[in-house]
């Protein structure tokens, strides 16, 4: 969890000072605000939870090569997102949405900390880019995806100082 605490660290370094009119300002209507980018965040980490309890109950054992997980800070190649962690466009303040990702935060650390990694090691399932990934992987994989993503909201909100 250590890339994923400090992932989450400097995910709140970057919008802990947005005013919620900030937080939710678009800069075109083709791009997301900083709100759906950290709405993007926590449903992709509960969806993920949801996959790894689901597989740890349900998945066959499989074992699979590392993948390089690390590679998904690389913004240069768009993949497409899955409909369950496609955000919305309703207004949130920034409370609400620390709140969320607290939320999946701690779940997947729950995981992370009283699953047995070889339970983890054990059992995949594919992922869009890398294909059949371990369940220990997908567990940092969490923390990489939202460092690809801090990189999105730097831009936003360059765009924003850019239009005041």
């Amino acid at each position: 969890m250590k890339v994923n605490d400090e992932a989450r660290a400097k995910l709140l370094q970057e919008v802990n000072y947005l005013t919620d009119e900030e937080l939710n300002w678009k800069p075109s209507e083709d791009r997301w605000s900083v709100r759906q980018v950290l709405e993007h965040l926590y449903l992709m980490e509960g969806g993920i939870v949801q996959t790894i309890q689901n597989q740890l109950t349900k998945g066959e054992q499989h074992e699979t090569a590392t993948k390089p997980i690390e590679r998904a800070v690389d913004r240069s190649t768009k993949v497409e997102v899955p409909d369950f962690a496609r955000p919305g466009n309703t207004f949130c303040t920034l409370d609400e949405l620390k709140e969320k990702l607290t939320a999946s935060h701690k779940v997947l650390e729950q995981i992370e900390s009283t699953v047995p990694k070889g339970q983890l090691e054990a059992k995949s399932y594919p992922h869009p880019v890398f294909g059949d990934m371990s369940l220990a992987q997908y567990i940092p994989f969490v923390g990489y995806h939202e460092l690809r993503h801090i990189e999105q909201i730097q831009e936003v909100k360059e765009s924003m100082k850019a239009t005041k």
